[in-house]
């Protein structure tokens, strides 16, 4: 089954940028080689490899997986990864399927999966051992690229099973924490959703507090103990993220994308920039595009 999946990924990817295909949260990529450590943002989704291996870094904290284990994130979260594994002759193969929690939710009513008794948070991203089962699911969904007719149909039943099999799986109480309503994992994921969304407001953690019905300080513990970040922290890479998504693809200059994302000083921007990135931003951007060409 693996080697069937790998020849179905490997048909449908070039080296590069992820496939996007026609079945909705459904991503394939591939890789030639190893890559230099880059900076993104990994959403609610399990990420499979099937040849070759990619490592996560979310604060002090490493998550590799490979062909015996996937990666689930259960919120969003601004991490760092590379691919580490991954030759021409056999390059790295893999894809990532969103996760919906509000249908993960529906699927343990339906059912009959009984709420995790551990309702505190923990990290929002952990490695589980990939079964048989799980690449079956992948294979018949990756498949349905062949005849895209059957998508509508097929692919929503198929990503069903996927999500209960994490559900009743190695990380499934995991994942039960984040999709249990009342749960404090819930009640953090809802705060991060707002934030993702309001990223360029000034940011109040005791409102953010508030909106997750806790305690600041609980809010606080929490919330790190989940993304490794402060709230502030994690608003910053999401300011900086999109600024330099900004550069980068809408072509604004340094000063007009920090205002957009938020920042009131030029040069506080250019600080904050450099220390995540390595580099001043027309420097990175240069060399990004300079990458782009290259390949």
């Amino acid at each position: 089954m693996l080697q069937d999946l790998q020849r179905s990924i490997a048909q449908w990817t070039t080296h590069g940028d992820p496939y996007q295909t026609p079945i909705e949260g459904l991503k394939l990529f591939r890789q030639d080689q190893p890559t230099e450590p880059v900076i993104g943002m990994y959403e609610p989704s399990i990420c499979l490899v099937v040849q070759g291996a990619k490592r996560v870094t979310l604060g002090d904290d490493s998550f590799v997986y490979d062909v015996n284990h996937y990666l689930m994130t259960s919120v969003h979260l601004p991490t760092m990864w590379q691919v580490s594994q991954a030759t021409p002759e056999q390059p790295c193969l893999g894809l990532a399927l969103k996760l919906d929690l509000r249908e993960v939710s529906q699927l343990m009513v339906d059912s009959h999966l009984p709420s995790p008794r551990v309702k505190q948070a923990g990290r929002g991203m952990a490695t589980g051992k990939t079964t048989p089962e799980l690449i079956s699911a992948f294979q018949r969904l990756v498949n349905l690229l062949d005849d895209e007719k059957d998508i509508p149909i097929l692919a929503p039943l198929i990503q069903r099973e996927i999500a209960y099999r994490l559900l009743i799986g190695e990380q499934g109480t995991r994942l039960r924490q984040i999709a249990s309503t009342g749960s404090q994992s819930q009640q953090l994921a809802r705060a991060i959703e707002w934030m993702q969304s309001n990223f360029t407001q000034t940011l109040r953690v005791d409102d953010l507090a508030a909106r997750a019905g806790m305690s600041s300080s609980t809010f606080h513990h929490h919330f790190r103990s989940m993304t490794a970040l402060s709230p502030l922290q994690f608003q910053k890479q999401l300011r900086l993220q999109e600024a330099r998504r900004l550069m980068l693809m809408d072509r604004l200059d340094a000063s007009s994308a920090g205002y957009k994302v938020g920042y009131e000083s030029p040069s506080q921007f250019s600080r904050d920039y450099s220390r995540q990135f390595g580099a001043p931003p027309l420097r990175d951007i240069n060399q990004l595009r300079q990458m782009s060409v290259a390949n």
